[in-house]
């Protein structure tokens, strides 16, 4: 009775996980001892993977902890990995459990770039694993038992599992062997057998009768849900495995059902319920009656129907002669009741015993995530505060240079180059001068165009796969069920369409710095000329050396060292808001732990506010401090401008010595732009590099994907019928009860004769049959040949050899007659060439030879014509046609 079933292993393709793993982790991580250990987790991974999938697993509980160690790792490494179709791009492929495949294709295979699909297939081996390792369990031993119940739980759990999360895992339709109906189903079985050990662990323990039947006829239920649910779907009896499972089930709910009614009798019988007794055992011995009847091929139930045929005769004798009990109707016994005793273990990982993650150290990719948007908002924060510091800086000096400060305090000799002047000449010569910006300006069309160039290449990279899948689906319409192109990069041409506006905004920034340095090119050529050129250059005033002492000119110089003091106080101030730093790894992995979810924007909004609140309030302060110091020095530069000489000389000096103020503050802008602008083309290379890997990570991972889902449909074609189907005449599909056809004539072998033709085989119109008679003897060809010497000849003349028996065969397509054989003659229907009672068989005297008996409307045949004359009725040979074989 202890037939078991167990599922078989699915078989999955070799897949290299250490190439495209290890370059996230060199793309993600810097180099270093992390990522050398993160890239030592990866081969570890791929080991594992290799040990768990790579080679046959023996039915033990070693193997078992193998296959859940790896899932485990891949519920760890999940979250860790960005495991999606257009980031990280791994394709697994894994055949049918069930699905044996045919002879011009081979079995169905599904190959899909998710992990949530390997984890599902892997799963799925544990849960069969686990049946397999049950099935071979002692059951005649405790320890046998307890294993047995709980790995059919685990296998239950596990198909269940797969049941409610296959879809989302997959987003697609599923391989027939992991659909929801087909895991569903083998849940329910693993569920039955959990229960029927059970009941077999009660029963040895000699429980009560009363716990028995319960467990008895629980187990009965599991199995007949499972047999129904085996029995209605109709994709799950289109397997063999589910052919030969149906009657095993449907032979275990019997026999469950049994034997709580041998039990329930037993109970009846201490009640003195004597005719129920009866009634439950008889109903008990129908039940095994019909297994042994219907599946006695699958499971043996000789034991059971012996302890029940026994019970019954005993019940019977005893209520004929002492209790003359009433048997009631079966549909009239009270209700067994139920006891479900097991439960499908949940699968909530870990699930190994001894697990450890061999990515502990590396964060989530949510965290991650969240990481990347918070160091945005964090860069965003201190630009903001730099860019207003910076560009306060821009309009102090700017506001400076329009009044000619401080080069017109310096300048009260009118012939001599102001201190100030000279000081930002130098600087300039110190930085290179023209030579430096002319050199940068060159190159930024470079850098844009190689940037261009690998954008551009990866976008065609998608366009050229994106045409070959939509040529594809066209060309099999429905069969090409893949996820389309245009859909599965449309994250990727988003990039690719920010980037794109990006290098425009880029080009439209450049034009602005070129227009500038267009606009002050004189002045900064001006001031990278030798200091006697630029004194020179310069144009003279008349000397205002009476307000060298005046108190006008020292307010001005105190507002300007004033100004100078706030912008150093600007520059460290930067370099402080550059610095700040704070992890918020931590942050997000407690919220993450705590709620399953990280509020991102919350969390970081909060954190930046507490980290640069008192810096923004110290940048707003200079802010303030900068528009009252350039309010005052308006206005003592006005009382200067007012006690000033003014005149045509005097105006035109200031003028240019205006102008070159502004032209040493655009040289240092358009400087620092440059830098700047070079510094983001060649940040952007590397992001666009890693942007075209990623293209081309995925448009590899497609073709793969492309070139499995070609090789399956070529074999689905294979295996579809050329043709439609026809019916078959019934001549040729059912084999006629008349007389058997007129056997081809055999000629014995001459020398010097041409190889004798073969008797095309055609087949006679439908007649009325005669009826069926004995089969002739049959001959060897050596027989036929040659003629015996022992037995006296009777019957035919001996002109004609021997006929021999038609072959078993149906003969191939006529052959061409040659000259000299003209061909055999088709013998008329029903022709007999053995002459029934003329003569008796020296091998079988005993068996009598019934005469021919004609067929209604059909005329006999003649006998045999006397020796040397041809049989009449055959048509005559020409005589200038050679006979059909050489004289003698």
């Amino acid at each position: 009775m202890a037939t078991f079933i167990s599922v078989p292993l699915k078989k999955s393709s070799e897949v290299d996980l250490v190439k495209p793993l290890s370059k996230f982790v060199t793309a993600t991580y810097p180099a270093g001892e992390e990522q050398g250990e993160y890239i030592r987790a990866v081969e570890e991974l791929n080991k594992l993977r290799k040990n768990a999938l790579g080679r046959p697993l023996d039915k033990h509980e070693s193997s078992l902890e193998i296959l859940l160690r790896y899932y485990d790792q891949l519920c760890a490494v999940e979250p860790k990995f960005p495991f999606s179709d257009n980031q990280l791009c791994l394709t697994f492929t894994w055949k049918d459990a069930f699905d044996k495949g045919s002879l011009f294709g081979g079995s169905v295979k599904l190959a899909l770039a998710s992990l949530g699909y390997e984890k599902t297939c892997v799963l799925f081996n544990a849960a069969a694993l686990a049946s397999q390792i049950a099935s071979e369990q002692n059951l005649d031993n405790d320890e046998g038992l307890k294993a047995a119940a709980k790995y059919y739980q685990l296998a239950s759990g596990a198909f269940g599992h797969i049941k409610d999360t296959v879809l989302s895992a997959l987003n697609r339709e599923p391989t027939m062997d992991i659909s929801p109906e087909t895991v569903g189903t083998l849940s329910l079985i693993m569920l039955a057998q959990a229960q029927e050990v059970f009941f077999l662990k009660a029963t040895s323990d000699k429980m009560k009768d009363a716990v028995i039947a319960k467990l008895a006829n629980q187990a009965a239920d599991f199995y007949g849900d499972a047999f129904k649910q085996c029995q209605y779907k109709d994709n799950l009896p289109k397997y063999f495995y589910f052919q030969e499972v149906l009657p095993v089930l449907a032979a275990k709910h019997c026999i469950m059902q049994a034997n709580a009614e041998l039990h329930q009798s037993v109970l009846a019988k201490q009640k003195k319920r004597f005719g129920e007794e009866i009634a439950r055992l008889q109903h008990a011995a129908e039940l095994v009656k019909t297994v042994a009847s219907r599946y006695d091929e699958y499971v043996s139930v000789k034991d059971l129907s012996d302890k029940i045929n026994r019970a019954l005769t005993a019940a019977k004798k005893d209520n004929d002669f002492i209790y003359h009990d009433r048997v009631p109707e079966v549909k009239d016994l009270e209700h067994i009741g139920k006891a479900a005793l097991v439960k499908a273990t949940a699968i909530t990982p870990p699930l190994s015993q001894k697990f450890t993650d061999l990515f502990e150290k590396m964060v989530p990719m949510a965290v991650q995530q969240s990481m990347s948007i918070y160091n945005q908002r964090k860069a965003e924060t201190v630009n903001r505060l730099v860019g207003s510091m910076r560009e306060a800086t821009n309009l102090c000096n700017g506001v400076l240079a329009s009044l000619n400060l401080p080069a017109a305090l310096e300048d009260l000799s009118g012939d001599s180059i102001p201190q100030s002047i000279a000081e930002k000449a130098r600087s300039i010569v110190q930085q290179g001068g023209l030579q430096s910006i002319e050199q940068l300006i060159k190159d930024l069309p470079e850098l844009l165009t190689r940037n261009r160039e690998i954008l551009d290449e990866s976008l065609k990279m998608l366009d050229d796969e994106e045409t070959t899948d939509n040529e594809l689906r066209t060309k099999f319409n429905q069969r090409w069920n893949r996820t389309p192109s245009g859909d599965l990069y449309k994250p990727l041409r988003a990039e690719g369409t920010n980037f794109r506006n990006v290098l425009d905004k880029a080009v439209q920034a450049d034009q602005v710095v070129r227009d500038r340095y267009g606009a002050h090119c004189d002045m900064i050529t001006l001031l990278c000329k030798p200091e006697d050129e630029l004194n020179a250059a310069i144009p003279s005033a008349n000397p205002t050396k009476t307000l060298q002492g005046s108190e006008v000119v020292n307010v001005l110089r105190s507002q300007l060292a004033q100004l100078d003091e706030m912008k150093k106080e600007r520059e460290t101030l930067e370099g402080e808001i550059k610095a700040v730093t704070f992890d918020m790894s931590t942050a997000f992995l407690t919220a993450l732990a705590q709620d399953g979810a990280i509020n991102e924007e919350q969390l970081s909004l909060s954190q930046l506010d507490q980290l640069y609140g008192a810096y923004n309030q110290r940048v707003q302060a200079t802010l303030r401090t900068q528009e009252e110091l350039l309010g005052q020095v308006q206005t003592s530069h006005q009382e200067f401008s007012s006690l000033k000489q003014s005149n045509t000389e005097a105006n035109q000096r200031e003028e240019v010595l205006k102008k070159l103020a502004s032209a040493h503050d655009s040289y240092v802008e358009i400087s620092s732009n440059l830098r700047e602008g070079t510094k983001f083309y060649n940040d952007l290379t590397e992001i666009l590099l890693k942007f075209q890997n990623k293209c081309s990570d995925i448009v590899f991972a497609r073709k793969t994907e492309r070139d499995e889902l070609l090789k399956y449909l070529q074999q689905s074609i294979a295996r579809e019928p050329s043709a439609p189907n026809f019916n078959v005449p019934a001549y040729q599909s059912t084999p006629a009860a008349g007389p058997t056809p007129a056997p081809r004539t055999v000629f014995p072998q001459q020398p010097l004769q041409p190889q004798q033709p073969q008797q095309a085989q055609q087949q006679p119109p439908a007649k009325p049959q005669p009826p069926a008679r004995p089969p002739p003897p049959s001959f060897s060809p050596q027989a036929a040949s040659t003629p015996p010497t022992n037995t006296p000849p009777t019957g035919p003349p001996t002109n004609n050899p021997p006929p021999m028996a038609p072959p078993s065969q149906a003969q191939g397509p006529p052959y061409p007659t040659y000259q000299g054989y003209p061909g055999y003659f088709q013998m008329p229907m029903g022709y007999n060439p053995y002459a029934y009672g003329q003569y008796n068989m020296p091998n079988m005297p005993n068996i009598p030879y019934m005469p021919y008996q004609a067929t209604p409307g059909q005329g006999g045949y003649p006998g045999a014509p006397p020796a040397g004359q041809p049989y009449p009725g055959y048509p005559q040979q020409p005589p200038q046609q050679q006979p059909y074989y050489p004289q003698q």
